[in-house]
Order: structure tokens, then sequence, then C-alpha cells
């Protein structure tokens, strides 16, 4: 019957049908939770009167972001505090379709239908998306920003690439990490843009602060970031950085520093060969920026399940070329995605969620997706 439906209906009826759900989504239950955006708006008010931002008597719920990230939000704190949560979670699914629709539109040389892999990809992605809006999180802004540097770059926008990434930063500092794919797409232009709006990101908060007061707010979240990376955290279940595996495998210690460390490294190494065999592909951006963001949530030790949503790309990258690869590399593939994707207490029961991401499994998982990525290089597929 649906496929019976002229298209110029069709285009008409998803916005409506995905307004509609995404609405009934945030009635029935989203709206009661959110709480990572109570913690944002919270620092908005306080970025609007001048007050300290980083408290440790926040808890678990401190702000752990740079001072810019709270300038740049208080518009939040400028309306009725339902308001602001609504039109957060309308700006999170906005951004989150537009994330899945421009990491499909990125790959270069598609290998399947447009349609089928937004559809493919949606299903694996779907818990990340889930977790993203009922925390109202940030990862989908930082993603948002990341992908569009990504497509800048594929058309020779370099210094917009810099820009992007640049602003990233100051959504999670994680963006940091594509400083280097930075200096391989646009060199020089693009390093010294996102050089500058890290840098002016950086002193922007002297507006409010005065120059004396930005620093003791610099130095306010560098305390909280390195003061949160404790043991409570890092054996969190839905904690899956590399420190954070290796303390659930052998108990804490200061043997757990060698072995994250030397995980991390071993990470790099790997993006470091998928990058000398770059000269492989005619478009080797891709799949160089997609592992970078699977391999975010492995590196940083507060690495978030709900952070590999900005793998996006990754995924639409190993689901599209997954038959092109050989049996016991789409068989690595598929149990990396059950490991990652389908890890949900709602499939598999409460009792053996907890056990399994006790274990660590979504880092296993994570590690595996990311050789399965390095193959395609080594196979010349991206």
């Amino acid at each position: 019957m649906w496929s019976r439906v002229p298209e110029s209906v069709k285009t008409l009826l998803w916005p409506l049908l995905l307004a509609t759900f995404f609405a009934a989504v945030y009635t029935v239950r989203v709206q009661r939770e959110m709480v990572d955006f109570d913690v944002y708006r919270r620092a908005a008010e306080r970025a609007v009167n001048g007050e300290n931002l980083y408290r440790p008597d926040d808890g678990h719920y401190q702000f752990k972001y740079l001072p810019a990230f709270a300038i740049a939000m208080r518009p939040i704190a400028a309306v009725q505090a339902p308001i602001a949560k609504a039109g957060w979670y309308a700006l999170s699914c906005a951004l989150l379709i537009m994330l899945l629709r421009w990491s499909v539109r990125a790959l270069p040389e598609r290998n399947r239908g447009e349609r089928v892999l937004l559809w493919l990809t949606a299903l694996v992605v779907a818990k990340f998306f889930a977790r993203e809006l009922l925390l109202g999180q940030t990862n989908v802004v930082l993603a948002a920003l990341l992908i569009g540097a990504l497509l800048a770059a594929l058309v020779d926008a370099y210094r917009t690439a810099g820009a992007l990434v640049g602003l990233g930063v100051f959504v999670k500092v994680y963006a940091l990490i594509l400083i280097p794919w930075l200096m391989l797409a646009g060199g020089v232009p693009a390093l010294a843009t996102a050089a500058l709006v890290i840098g002016l990101g950086l002193i922007a908060p002297a507006v409010v602060y005065g120059w004396q007061g930005n620093m003791e707010q610099v130095a306010g979240w560098w305390r909280t970031v390195t003061d949160t990376t404790t043991l409570p955290n890092l054996l969190n279940a839905e904690n899956v950085s590399a420190m954070s595996a290796w303390t659930k495998w052998t108990g804490e210690g200061p043997h757990v520093t060698w072995l994250a460390l030397a995980t991390v490294l071993g990470a790099v190494a790997l993006a470091a060969f998928v990058v000398s065999r770059r000269r492989d592909v005619t478009e080797p951006l891709y799949l160089e920026f997609g592992l970078l963001m699977l391999l975010v949530p492995v590196i940083s030790p507060q690495g978030w399940d709900y952070l590999l949503l900005i793998a996006t790309p990754a995924m639409v990258c190993l689901i599209d070329r997954w038959s092109l690869v050989t049996r016991p590399w789409r068989i690595a593939t598929a149990i990396g995605i059950v490991l990652v994707s389908f890890t949900m207490y709602d499939l598999i029961g409460r009792a053996a969620y907890r056990a399994l991401m006790s274990a660590g499994v979504l880092t296993i998982g994570t590690l595996t997706l990311a050789v399965c990525l390095a193959n395609l290089r080594m196979k010349k597929l991206a």
C-alpha cells in the first residue's frame, strides 16, 4: 500500500510522521528526564550572573564543559525551563536526522541505495540516539559540527572545516582528536582557522568574568575534569573507555594506567596505519574521520556508551561495505555491531545487560569495529 503512495506525498508525509513520533516520545517519556540538559541550564544561569561554573557540591552533575559553552547557552536561561527543555529536544531531534542523512550522503562510492543505508544505520545507532534524547545531551551538537567539517573538507572548504572543528572543542573537547585529520585534509589554513577559533573561544568569557576571572574558570574546568575521572566513574557500567575496561578486568591499581595507555597507543597506531594507506583510495577522508570518531569513547577516560553516537559515519561505512569483505570480516563486523548497538536490557534483560556492560563488552566491540574499518582501507574499499 505504501508503495502506491506518490513520492511527492511521501516527501510531505515523512516530516509529519517523524514530528508526530518525536512529539509523542517527548510527551510520554522524555520531558520527565533530560538530566544533563538541567546541568547546562544551571551553568547558563550562573554565566548570566557571572557566578562560578564549577562546583564540587554539584556532585555527579558537575558542569564539565569549557566556560565558553556556558556563555553560548545563556539564551536557554532567558526562557522558562519547560520551554527551554522542549526547544532543546526539538533541536536535538532535527540534528539527529541531519547527522544520519549527512553521514550517508557524504560516503564516497556508496555500495547500497541511500534509503536502505539510512534505515540500516538508523537501526544500528537507535540505541545511542534514544539515550541522547533521554539525557538531553550535547553529543549530537558535537556530531553535527564535526560532520559539517567533514562535508566542508570534502568540497575543499578547509577553513570552514577548521572553524567547525574549533567550535566543536567548546561543545566537547574530544574534537581535538581531529587536529591531525585537519592537517591531512587542509594543511596550515585549516589548522590556523581552528587555532584562531579555539583561541577566541578561550578568551571570550573574559567579557563576563574579566581576565583573571576567566583564567580561574578555565582552571576550575580542568580541575573538575581531572577530579571526576575517578574510580566510581571508571567502574560505571556505561563507561566504555580503555581505562574503565582495564579497571573492570584487572581491578584498580597503577597498572591500569599503563594498560590503558598501551591500548590508546595501539588505537593511535591503528589510525596511523590507516593514514599510511590513504594513497590507495581516491577519497580517504571519510573513513579516517569515522575511525577517529569511533575511537573517542575508548581514548577518553570519560567515554560513556552514548558518546558512540558520534561514530555514526563509521557505522555507515561498515554497513555499506559489509557485503564487499570476506566472510570472516563480515562476521567480525556483525559481532562488533551486536556488542556495541544491541547490548540493551530491553532485549537481553537487566541482569544480563549489567553483567555484559560490567565485563567491558562495548569496549571490545568498539575496538573490533575499529579493526574492521582498518581492514576496509587495507582492502582499498574506503
